[in-house]
């Protein structure tokens, strides 16, 4: 079993409870996510393409 290595980000605000230096990256299944150590903040962060794609703009309507 290998361990996700986890890097802190210097100066870095945590977006959910503002605490300074508490936030960290780590890869889970390829994708980048965003931690905090003070709360249960999580944030994944998806290659732009991707983003792009799920921009939400609907594609198709379906009938019963």
């Amino acid at each position: 079993m290998s361990r996700n290595k986890k890097r802190f980000v210097a100066g870095a605000r945590c977006p959910g409870c503002q605490a300074l230096d508490s936030v960290y990256l780590y890869q889970d299944n390829g994708v980048e996510t965003v931690a905090c150590t003070e709360c249960d903040y999580h944030e994944q962060q998806v290659d732009k393409p991707v983003a792009e794609q799920a921009s939400g703009e609907v594609i198709g309507i379906f009938r019963q």
